[in-house]
Protein backbone atom coordinates (compact mmCIF):
# COMPACT_ATOMS: atom_id res chain seq x y z
CA UNK A 1 0.00 0.00 0.00
CA UNK A 2 1.03 3.69 -1.05
CA UNK A 3 1.32 5.88 1.92
CA UNK A 4 3.41 8.66 3.66
CA UNK A 5 6.46 7.66 5.96
CA UNK A 6 6.32 9.85 8.33
CA UNK A 7 9.59 10.97 9.97
CA UNK A 8 11.36 9.59 6.94
CA UNK A 9 13.17 11.11 4.53
CA UNK A 10 16.41 12.08 3.44
CA UNK A 11 17.20 14.30 6.31
CA UNK A 12 16.37 11.58 8.89
CA UNK A 13 20.02 11.09 10.20
CA UNK A 14 20.45 14.89 10.90
CA UNK A 15 20.79 15.53 13.98
CA UNK A 16 18.04 17.52 15.38
CA UNK A 17 18.18 21.72 15.71
CA UNK A 18 18.14 23.22 18.66
CA UNK A 19 16.59 26.37 19.14
CA UNK A 20 18.91 29.10 19.50
CA UNK A 21 19.35 30.36 22.84
CA UNK A 22 17.87 33.99 24.42
CA UNK A 23 20.02 36.25 25.59
CA UNK A 24 19.35 38.56 28.23
CA UNK A 25 17.92 41.60 27.92
CA UNK A 26 20.96 44.55 26.98
CA UNK A 27 23.23 41.65 26.00
CA UNK A 28 22.52 40.49 23.20
CA UNK A 29 25.20 39.91 20.78
CA UNK A 30 25.66 41.86 17.75
CA UNK A 31 25.49 40.48 14.28
CA UNK A 32 29.12 39.26 12.72
CA UNK A 33 30.78 41.01 9.90
CA UNK A 34 31.83 39.17 7.06
CA UNK A 35 35.52 38.75 7.74
CA UNK A 36 37.62 40.17 4.63
CA UNK A 37 39.29 36.95 2.25
CA UNK A 38 41.75 34.79 3.84
CA UNK A 39 41.13 36.03 7.41
CA UNK A 40 39.31 34.50 10.15
CA UNK A 41 36.14 35.69 11.00
CA UNK A 42 35.98 37.91 13.82
CA UNK A 43 33.68 37.69 17.31
CA UNK A 44 33.17 40.68 18.70
CA UNK A 45 32.71 41.14 21.85
CA UNK A 46 30.03 42.45 24.11
CA UNK A 47 29.73 46.07 24.11
CA UNK A 48 28.08 46.04 27.81
CA UNK A 49 31.17 43.91 29.14
CA UNK A 50 33.46 46.33 28.29
CA UNK A 51 30.98 49.36 29.79
CA UNK A 52 31.60 46.83 32.77
CA UNK A 53 35.51 46.90 33.11
CA UNK A 54 35.50 50.82 32.52
CA UNK A 55 34.98 51.77 28.97
CA UNK A 56 32.75 54.51 27.62
CA UNK A 57 29.35 51.99 27.45
CA UNK A 58 29.59 52.21 23.65
CA UNK A 59 29.75 48.99 20.88
CA UNK A 60 32.73 48.09 19.77
CA UNK A 61 33.29 48.11 15.48
CA UNK A 62 34.84 45.77 13.08
CA UNK A 63 37.89 47.07 11.36
CA UNK A 64 38.00 45.77 7.73
CA UNK A 65 41.89 46.62 7.34
CA UNK A 66 43.11 45.09 10.54
CA UNK A 67 40.40 42.20 11.78
CA UNK A 68 39.77 43.82 14.89
CA UNK A 69 37.83 45.91 16.73
CA UNK A 70 38.67 49.68 17.25
CA UNK A 71 36.25 50.66 20.01
CA UNK A 72 36.50 53.74 22.11
CA UNK A 73 36.69 52.22 25.43
CA UNK A 74 39.68 51.08 27.31
CA UNK A 75 38.41 47.55 28.17
CA UNK A 76 40.12 44.35 27.25
CA UNK A 77 40.06 42.66 24.26
CA UNK A 78 41.51 44.00 20.50
CA UNK A 79 39.86 47.41 20.46
CA UNK A 80 42.07 50.09 21.95
CA UNK A 81 41.33 53.51 22.86
CA UNK A 82 43.08 56.40 21.34
CA UNK A 83 46.55 56.39 21.69
CA UNK A 84 46.41 53.03 23.98
CA UNK A 85 47.84 49.49 22.41
CA UNK A 86 49.96 48.27 20.12
CA UNK A 87 50.50 50.28 17.23
CA UNK A 88 48.52 52.99 18.34
CA UNK A 89 45.49 52.12 16.62
CA UNK A 90 44.43 56.35 16.24
CA UNK A 91 47.12 56.86 14.03
CA UNK A 92 45.85 54.46 11.23
CA UNK A 93 44.14 56.29 8.54
CA UNK A 94 40.25 56.78 8.93
CA UNK A 95 40.88 57.40 12.73
CA UNK A 96 40.29 60.73 13.99
CA UNK A 97 42.42 62.10 17.22
CA UNK A 98 41.08 64.69 19.32
CA UNK A 99 43.77 67.25 20.78
CA UNK A 100 43.18 70.46 23.27
CA UNK A 101 43.84 73.84 22.30
CA UNK A 102 47.55 74.57 21.85
CA UNK A 103 48.63 71.51 21.87
CA UNK A 104 51.44 69.81 19.35
CA UNK A 105 49.76 66.75 17.50
CA UNK A 106 53.25 66.05 16.55
CA UNK A 107 55.25 64.31 19.16
CA UNK A 108 58.84 65.45 17.24
CA UNK A 109 59.47 68.91 16.50
CA UNK A 110 59.81 68.96 12.55
CA UNK A 111 63.20 71.39 12.63
CA UNK A 112 64.77 69.01 14.85
CA UNK A 113 67.44 66.45 13.72
CA UNK A 114 67.81 63.63 16.15
CA UNK A 115 71.22 61.28 16.02
CA UNK A 116 71.31 58.41 18.14
CA UNK A 117 73.97 57.97 21.20
CA UNK A 118 74.56 62.06 20.92
CA UNK A 119 72.95 64.91 22.82
CA UNK A 120 71.41 67.91 21.13
CA UNK A 121 73.61 70.41 22.45
CA UNK A 122 72.67 74.36 22.63
CA UNK A 123 72.77 76.71 19.10
CA UNK A 124 75.37 79.10 19.71
CA UNK A 125 74.91 82.12 21.60
CA UNK A 126 76.80 84.60 19.50
CA UNK A 127 79.25 84.69 16.52
CA UNK A 128 82.89 84.27 17.15
CA UNK A 129 85.05 86.26 18.97
CA UNK A 130 88.21 87.65 17.67
CA UNK A 131 91.36 86.77 19.25
CA UNK A 132 91.64 89.77 21.37
CA UNK A 133 88.13 90.03 22.71
CA UNK A 134 88.33 86.31 23.51
CA UNK A 135 91.54 87.26 25.35
CA UNK A 136 90.26 89.90 27.15
CA UNK A 137 86.94 88.15 27.87
CA UNK A 138 88.01 85.23 29.71
CA UNK A 139 90.06 87.99 31.99
CA UNK A 140 87.20 90.52 32.04
CA UNK A 141 83.37 88.35 31.70
CA UNK A 142 84.33 84.94 31.57
CA UNK A 143 80.83 82.81 31.73
CA UNK A 144 79.32 84.84 28.82
CA UNK A 145 83.02 84.21 26.76
CA UNK A 146 82.78 80.59 27.62
CA UNK A 147 79.38 80.13 26.76
CA UNK A 148 79.42 81.78 23.29
CA UNK A 149 82.82 80.17 22.30
CA UNK A 150 81.61 76.58 23.72
CA UNK A 151 81.17 75.78 19.89
CA UNK A 152 84.37 77.34 18.18
CA UNK A 153 87.89 75.83 18.14
CA UNK A 154 90.59 78.48 19.73
CA UNK A 155 93.76 76.56 18.25
CA UNK A 156 95.03 79.45 16.83
CA UNK A 157 95.19 81.67 20.12
CA UNK A 158 95.16 78.61 22.21
CA UNK A 159 98.71 77.31 20.94
CA UNK A 160 100.29 80.75 20.30
CA UNK A 161 99.44 81.78 23.62
CA UNK A 162 100.64 79.00 25.22
CA UNK A 163 103.71 78.32 23.19
CA UNK A 164 104.73 82.25 24.71
CA UNK A 165 104.10 81.47 28.25
CA UNK A 166 106.06 78.11 28.15
CA UNK A 167 108.97 80.47 26.16
CA UNK A 168 108.65 82.77 29.22
CA UNK A 169 107.77 80.43 32.12
CA UNK A 170 111.34 79.12 31.65
CA UNK A 171 112.34 82.01 33.38
CA UNK A 172 109.97 81.95 36.00
CA UNK A 173 111.74 78.64 37.80
CA UNK A 174 114.79 79.09 40.23
CA UNK A 175 117.05 76.48 38.50
CA UNK A 176 116.02 76.40 35.12
CA UNK A 177 116.22 80.24 34.95
CA UNK A 178 120.07 80.17 36.23
CA UNK A 179 121.31 77.25 33.52
CA UNK A 180 119.39 79.09 30.68
CA UNK A 181 121.46 82.62 31.94
CA UNK A 182 124.71 80.40 32.44
CA UNK A 183 124.49 78.91 29.09
CA UNK A 184 125.39 80.07 25.67
CA UNK A 185 123.03 81.25 22.61
CA UNK A 186 123.58 77.90 21.10
CA UNK A 187 122.40 75.84 24.33
CA UNK A 188 119.73 78.37 25.83
CA UNK A 189 117.94 78.44 22.38
CA UNK A 190 117.33 74.90 22.38
CA UNK A 191 115.59 74.66 26.01
CA UNK A 192 113.58 77.84 26.28
CA UNK A 193 111.91 76.00 22.78
CA UNK A 194 111.93 72.91 24.27
CA UNK A 195 109.99 74.60 27.59
CA UNK A 196 107.62 76.24 24.78
CA UNK A 197 106.59 72.89 23.07
CA UNK A 198 106.53 70.74 26.57
CA UNK A 199 104.33 73.39 28.26
CA UNK A 200 101.60 73.37 24.84
CA UNK A 201 102.35 69.14 24.62
CA UNK A 202 101.53 69.49 28.44
CA UNK A 203 98.02 71.92 28.20
CA UNK A 204 96.31 69.28 25.41
CA UNK A 205 96.82 67.01 27.95
CA UNK A 206 95.70 68.11 30.91
CA UNK A 207 92.58 69.68 28.70
CA UNK A 208 92.16 66.78 27.10
CA UNK A 209 91.70 64.97 30.49
CA UNK A 210 89.40 67.77 31.91
CA UNK A 211 87.01 67.11 28.72
CA UNK A 212 87.03 62.92 29.35
CA UNK A 213 86.28 63.74 32.66
CA UNK A 214 83.51 66.52 31.99
CA UNK A 215 81.87 64.25 29.60
CA UNK A 216 82.02 60.97 32.03
CA UNK A 217 80.62 63.22 34.57
CA UNK A 218 77.44 64.19 32.01
CA UNK A 219 78.66 66.93 30.28
CA UNK A 220 77.64 67.53 26.32
CA UNK A 221 80.51 69.47 25.16
CA UNK A 222 82.81 68.91 22.38
CA UNK A 223 86.55 68.40 22.80
CA UNK A 224 88.11 71.09 21.08
CA UNK A 225 86.68 74.22 22.07
CA UNK A 226 87.11 72.53 25.77
CA UNK A 227 90.65 71.88 25.31
CA UNK A 228 91.57 74.97 23.28
CA UNK A 229 89.90 77.26 26.22
CA UNK A 230 91.66 75.47 29.19
CA UNK A 231 95.02 75.93 27.35
CA UNK A 232 94.54 79.92 27.62
CA UNK A 233 93.35 79.61 31.09
CA UNK A 234 95.95 77.77 32.22
CA UNK A 235 98.53 80.52 30.70
CA UNK A 236 96.11 83.51 31.57
CA UNK A 237 96.00 82.79 34.83
CA UNK A 238 99.53 82.36 35.56
CA UNK A 239 100.96 85.51 33.86
CA UNK A 240 100.77 88.21 37.05
CA UNK A 241 102.77 85.39 39.28
CA UNK A 242 105.55 84.78 35.98
CA UNK A 243 105.79 88.47 35.41
CA UNK A 244 107.13 89.16 39.50
CA UNK A 245 108.72 85.77 39.25
CA UNK A 246 111.04 86.76 36.10
CA UNK A 247 112.51 88.90 38.31
CA UNK A 248 112.28 88.25 41.76
CA UNK A 249 112.48 84.51 41.86
CA UNK A 250 109.90 81.99 42.73
CA UNK A 251 110.65 81.72 46.72
CA UNK A 252 109.88 85.63 47.50
CA UNK A 253 106.46 85.96 49.33
CA UNK A 254 104.90 88.29 47.45
CA UNK A 255 105.02 85.97 44.14
CA UNK A 256 103.76 82.97 46.35
CA UNK A 257 100.56 84.99 47.48
CA UNK A 258 100.47 85.46 43.84
CA UNK A 259 101.20 81.93 43.14
CA UNK A 260 98.31 80.45 45.64
CA UNK A 261 95.80 83.60 44.23
CA UNK A 262 96.16 82.87 40.89
CA UNK A 263 95.86 79.09 41.03
CA UNK A 264 91.99 79.58 43.30
CA UNK A 265 91.34 82.41 40.36
CA UNK A 266 91.91 79.52 37.49
CA UNK A 267 90.03 76.87 39.75
CA UNK A 268 87.18 79.25 39.07
CA UNK A 269 87.57 79.77 35.54
CA UNK A 270 88.42 76.01 35.25
CA UNK A 271 84.93 75.51 36.62
CA UNK A 272 83.31 78.12 34.68
CA UNK A 273 84.98 77.09 31.61
CA UNK A 274 83.18 73.32 32.19
CA UNK A 275 79.85 74.25 33.42
CA UNK A 276 79.29 76.63 30.24
CA UNK A 277 80.74 74.39 27.85
CA UNK A 278 79.30 71.05 29.36
CA UNK A 279 75.86 72.14 30.77
CA UNK A 280 76.99 70.53 34.38
CA UNK A 281 76.61 72.08 37.59
CA UNK A 282 79.70 73.29 39.28
CA UNK A 283 80.30 70.54 41.70
CA UNK A 284 80.52 68.21 39.05
CA UNK A 285 82.29 70.84 36.64
CA UNK A 286 84.93 71.62 39.77
CA UNK A 287 85.70 67.29 40.18
CA UNK A 288 85.99 67.34 36.15
CA UNK A 289 88.70 69.90 36.46
CA UNK A 290 90.39 69.03 40.25
CA UNK A 291 93.32 66.99 38.01
CA UNK A 292 94.31 69.64 35.76
CA UNK A 293 94.36 72.13 38.74
CA UNK A 294 96.63 69.58 40.91
CA UNK A 295 98.60 69.71 38.23
CA UNK A 296 99.10 73.00 37.47
CA UNK A 297 99.88 73.73 41.00
CA UNK A 298 102.69 70.85 41.20
CA UNK A 299 103.92 71.84 37.86
CA UNK A 300 103.96 75.52 38.06
CA UNK A 301 103.04 76.95 40.93
CA UNK A 302 105.43 74.99 43.50
CA UNK A 303 107.81 73.83 41.08
CA UNK A 304 108.23 70.40 42.45
CA UNK A 305 107.71 68.38 39.22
Amino acid sequence: MAGFRIGRGRDNNRTPQQPPRQQPYGQQQAPQAPAPYGQQPYAPQQWPQQAAAGGHGEPEYFDPHTGHGAGHGQGPGPGYGYGQGPGNPSDAPGYTQAFAIGEDPYPYNQGATYQAGAAQAAAPTGPRLPWKELLRGIVTRPGPTFLQMRDYAVWGPALIVTFLYGLLAVFGLDDTRKDVINATLTKAVPIVLSAGVAFVLCGLILGAVTHTLARQLGGDGAWQPTVGLSMLVMSLTDVPRLLFAMFLGGDNMLVQVLGWATWVAAGALFTSLVAKSHDLPWPKALGASAIQLVALLSIIKLGTI
